[in-house]
């Protein structure tokens, strides 16, 4: 089996995969601090509370913006599983497509699995949209090539610097807003109007513009964890996928094992 480590700016996420498909996974707060060891008490425990053994392991991958966390990470696959990792984007496990931008080694390793993911599950030109602690729209053409894209704050980030750089503003979930009125009467509908269809016109905006840029039709698939809550709420995805980064990792690991 394939144990994938999918490393954000907040959140790890490991996933244990047979074959494509995704058995179990598991998610811990990034701390480029942590070490291998503690990455071992945790993930060990878990891995026998799902019935696997650790020798059930027989590759890993680790996938990271991160840079500090990798060291950490080769050392729970080298000690704790008697593996060599596979670093994506390294060696082998090179992205194994064109990058078309100025400086191709400032691709993040997520963006470059999403682009893997999203060429390999659909067709034709694509738009892939993903929510994390940034917002990332990344074009990739029709042959698999990353083109460009755009980086903007993450929701939750914008929602912090209101809530940081303001004396009186108070602290709120990000949900979609209770009524469809645009105008809010109080001051917690007026933040969560500012923020959810603020964010909701940015992304339909700027993937109409990316769209007309393209020139050509361009699919647009959405991953990251509040993709599914914006999908309720706009018409602009074609299709909502969550695992997107993590079955990169997985597809990169099959490439770099033949």
């Amino acid at each position: 089996m394939l144990l994938a480590a999918d490393v954000g700016n907040t959140n790890v996420v490991f996933a244990l995969f047979e074959g494509l498909e995704i058995k179990a996974r598991w998610r811990i707060a990034t701390d480029p601090r942590r070490t291998g060891d503690e990455y071992a008490v945790w993930l060990l425990q878990l891995l026998k509370i799902e019935g696997y053994e650790r020798t059930a392991i027989t590759r890993i991958i680790v996938g990271s913006v991160v840079p500090r966390a990798i060291h950490n990470l080769a050392v729970l696959a080298e000690k704790y599983f008697g593996l060599t990792p596979i670093i994506a984007g390294e060696g082998d496990a090179a992205w194994g497509f064109s990058v078309d931008v100025d400086e191709p080694r400032s691709l993040g390793a997520d963006r470059a699995l999403n682009a893997i993911a999203a060429h390999a599950k659909y067709q034709g030109d694509l738009i892939v949209v993903d929510f994390g602690t940034a917002t990332t729209f990344d074009a990739v053409d029709f042959n698999g090539a990353y083109k460009g894209g755009i980086i903007a704050p993450g929701i939750n980030l914008s929602l912090d610097a209101l809530v940081g750089n303001t004396a009186k503003l108070p602290r709120i979930a990000i949900e979609a807003p209770r009524t469809n009125s645009v105008i809010g009467t109080n001051t917690e509908d007026q933040m969560l109007i500012g923020v959810f269809w603020g964010y909701v016109s940015m992304m339909e905006g700027l993937i109409a513009r990316m769209r007309a840029e393209i020139g050509r039709p361009a699919r647009v698939v959405a991953t990251g964890g509040l993709a599914i809550l914006f999908d309720q709420h706009t018409q602009i995805f074609d299709a909502v996928d969550a695992d997107l980064t993590l079955e990169g990792l997985a597809i990169l690991a099959e490439r770099a094992s033949r």
